[in-house]
This record gives structure tokens, C-alpha cells and sequence, in this order.
């Protein structure tokens, strides 16, 4: 990182962040054939957390919360996944219609790095599908849509900014058992890294399910995820070295896996939840959807060492000076 040099500098880099963000956004609504609709950035607690709609991130980060002058507990979101899917059925939406909206959030538990802040913003997305659209072929063409939303994005980047080209044409899809198989000694992490890098762009499917080895790939809710239908977009960064996470999808719970997946976790007890019931009783409907990265696709696309030089934010210290060293400009 100390041969970095910024390819765009700061006013550049915020005309190419508004271009990035609103391409993507009506490629992406495109795509998939969603509208856009008003979300919440935070939740009563005794009206919508109490309800289950609160996602807790795999039980791993607690939500920031606060009282107002009529309310003595609201949340701030963790993420949207389980309030898109409540919406649609709230609203009537029917097989193929979908959702997106603006996500903002505060994970204060977050563990800070290069790709990771306390801030979150990314797209979030939600469509009805059938019952017969649950199958992998399904996610997988889902996923094809969004990744060219992504490449005609980044042709227009590279065009108005002069910046060269990182994506492969194409996305590779990978199971996480076919990765655990063919690279046992390295950590889930280092498997990405590895995938990545040899592929482009690689779709990684079965995130949340136990593995061979007994172990899983990653954490993923129990109560929004199939598992077994769920996944990873992840490219390869040629300037940090590493792999990059750009979105998180997947195909939702249905009754079963949802009974399944709560067992697995301990987390039974989540079924008596208005939402979790929605689900069991199929008064919610079935729904496939993901949250896209609005900081790590401009980082990707500007060709941008840190998500601190895309988006502001606030940072220990010790990484500031070390920016500053590696002539990265946090905003």
C-alpha cells in the first residue's frame, strides 16, 4: 500500500461517487424490475423490533438505540432484510415485483478496517418469487443481472474518468463446499482471497450451512437467508491484495428452512415472533433479496485503497496516521 496513489483526487472523486451511485441504482432497478420506496433508518422497538423485524446481524453486534420526547426505545436498523419482506406482503406486491431502497446504518460493534466501518450504506433489494423459483439455477440468474448492472456501471466510470477496467466479463459461481474441498487448510477468508483472485468475480453459494468439516464459511442469520440458497458476490482487489465482499443475497427462509436454520442456531423460541409467524403461515411472502455495498462499489469502481476515502466516517487514531503514511485521504 505505500506505492498507492489516488487515481482521482477530491473533487473527482465526489463527481464519480454521485455518477457511480446513481448508474448503478437505475441499472440495477432495471435489471431486476423494482421500485424504489421509503425505508426506515430506525424502529419503534415495542411496535416493530418486538415484531422480530430488527435484523441482529447473526447475534454478533447490538443496536444503537436512543429515547425521543414520545418513545423511551427506538433502534437504529441493522440492516432492512427482514423489513423489505415484511413490506411486500404489508403491500401487496406480487410475484416478480420487487423493492429497493437507500440503507443506512450504525454498527458500532463493527471491527474497523480498509473495508469496514461503522457506517454502512448499501442498497437494499427485495422481490416475490414463486415457490418454484427456489432453486439454485434462479439465484444464480439473479445474480448474473445485478453483476451486469455492475459491468455496463463500470464501463461508464471508466469512460467519463479514465479509469482502466478490473472486472472479468463474466462471474464464476462456487459452492463454499467445493471451496472448503479444494483448499482444507486455509481459513474461509484466505479461501476467498485465493477464489478470488484466480476468477475476477466469483459468486459464493452456501453461506450459514455446516460444512463436511463441521464448521460453516461464515455467520449468516438464521431467520432471512436460506442458506442453502444464499451467497456472496466477492471480486478480486488488485490494489489492496485481497478479496472484496460486494454484496450478501440470497434466496429467503420458507417455513421449513426457517424452523430448521432457528433450531440449528437454539433460536426456537423466535418462531412465536409476528414475523417469523408471517412466515410459517405464509401470510408473508416468498421473497428472494440482498444488500449491495454503495461504499465498497464506488471504492471498487475509483479504484480507491480505503471505504474512508468514498464515504466519512470516523476512525481510530492509529489507521488515520497510517493513511496518512500510505497517502490515503480519508474524507
Amino acid at each position: 500500500m505505500k506505492q498507492y496513489q489516488p487515481k482521482l483526487d477530491y473533487f473527482k472523486t465526489q463527481k464519480a461517487i454521485k455518477f457511480a451511485k446513481d448508474t448503478f441504482e437505475r441499472k440495477l432497478a432495471e435489471k431486476l424490475s423494482l421500485i424504489r420506496v421509503s425505508a426506515p433508518r430506525f424502529l419503534h422497538v415495542s411496535k416493530e423490533v418486538d415484531k422480530g423485524l430488527q435484523d441482529d446481524l447473526a447475534g454478533t453486534q447490538m443496536p444503537v438505540s436512543f429515547s425521543t420526547k414520545f418513545s423511551d426505545c427506538v433502534e437504529i436498523v441493522h440492516s432492512l432484510a427482514k423489513w423489505k419482506r415484511f413490506t411486500l406482503g404489508k403491500y401487496g406486491f406480487t410475484v416478480g415485483t420487487g423493492l429497493y431502497t437507500d440503507m443506512d446504518a450504525i454498527r458500532k460493534d463493527e471491527d474497523v478496517s480498509e473495508i469496514h466501518s461503522i457506517y454502512v450504506d448499501q442498497w437494499d433489494w427485495e422481490k416475490v418469487i414463486s415457490k418454484d423459483q427456489r432453486r439454485i439455477d434462479f439465484l444464480k440468474y439473479k445474480v448474473e443481472l445485478i453483476y451486469e448492472a455492475l459491468l455496463e456501471t463500470e464501463q461508464l466510470v471508466q469512460e467519463k474518468f479514465g479509469l482502466t477496467k478490473r472486472l472479468p466479463p463474466k462471474i464464476s459461481f462456487v459452492t463454499t463446499q467445493k471451496l472448503e474441498d479444494r483448499f482444507p487448510s486455509l481459513t474461509p477468508k484466505e479461501r476467498e482471497h485465493a477464489i478470488s483472485q484466480e476468477l475476477g468475480a466469483v459468486f459464493l453459494i452456501g453461506i450459514g450451512h455446516e460444512l463436511k468439516s463441521g464448521k460453516i464459511h461464515d455467520l449468516r442469520a438464521a431467520d432471512y437467508d436460506d442458506w442453502k440458497l444464499c451467497g456472496d458476490i466477492v471480486v478480486w482487489d488488485d490494489i489492496r491484495k485481497k478479496s472484496l465482499e460486494l454484496s450478501s443475497m440470497g434466496i429467503r427462509v420458507d417455513s421449513e428452512s426457517l424452523r430448521k436454520q432457528l433450531k440449528f442456531l437454539g433460536l426456537e423460541s423466535r418462531e412465536q415472533l409476528e414475523f417469523h409467524q408471517g412466515i410459517i403461515e405464509d401470510t408473508i411472502p416468498l421473497s428472494i433479496g440482498g444488500g449491495i455495498g454503495q461504499s465498497r462499489i464506488c471504492m471498487f469502481l475509483l479504484h480507491k485503497a480505503h471505504i474512508g476515502e468514498v464515504q466519512a466516517s470516523v476512525w481510530p487514531e492509529e489507521f488515520v496516521q497510517q493513511c496518512k503514511t500510505c497517502k490515503i485521504e480519508l474524507l
